[in-house]
C-alpha cells in the first residue's frame, strides 16, 4: 500500500525539473521557485523555467530579452515569445520536439550562451500588502 500525503498545503514536485538534471553538477546552479515555476539560475542569473499548467504555463521558458531572441529564434524556430512573459521564449511540453528544445536549451545555458539570463526582479508587492506588513510590525514593536 502506498503512503498518502494528507498534507493539502505541500507542492507537488514539477515533473518538468528532469530538464536541469544536467545543470545539477555546475556548482553556480540553483533552483527555486519562481511565481508559479520551478527555475534555473546559474551564477546569480535566471536562465531557464518550467511550468505545468494550462497553456501558455505548460513547458520551458527561455530566460532572455528582446534584444537577444533573434538568434535563439533563427537557431530554433520551434521557440516563440512567451504570449504574456514576451521577451522570454516559450516552447509548450505538448510540441512534439519539446524534449530535443529542451535538452539544446541547457546545454546552451550550460555553455553560459550569452543570449540567454536576466538579473531576477525583486517580486512587487502591492502597496496594501507592504501597509499591512508595515503596520503589524508596528504593532509588535509597540
Amino acid at each position: 500500500m502506498q503512503p498518502v500525503d494528507l498534507n493539502p498545503k505541500r507542492k507537488r514536485e514539477n515533473p518538468l525539473v528532469w530538464i536541469f538534471e544536467p545543470l545539477e553538477r555546475d556548482p553556480e546552479y540553483a533552483r527555486e521557485r519562481f511565481f508559479n515555476f520551478q527555475a534555473a539560475y546559474l551564477d546569480g542569473l535566471l536562465y531557464l523555467a518550467v511550468a505545468t499548467g494550462k497553456e501558455p504555463w505548460n513547458g520551458l521558458a527561455v530566460c532572455t530579452s528582446h534584444d537577444r531572441q533573434a538568434g535563439l529564434l533563427d537557431e530554433y524556430p520551434v521557440l516563440a515569445p512567451h504570449p504574456v512573459l514576451g521577451k522570454w521564449l516559450y516552447v509548450s511540453q505538448t510540441h512534439p520536439e519539446f524534449e530535443t528544445v529542451a535538452h539544446a536549451m541547457v546545454e546552451l545555458a550550460r555553455q553560459r550562451d550569452p543570449r540567454m539570463g536576466v538579473l531576477p526582479g525583486k517580486q512587487k508587492r502591492s502597496p496594501d500588502v507592504i501597509d499591512m506588513k508595515s503596520s503589524s510590525r508596528k504593532k509588535k514593536t509597540s
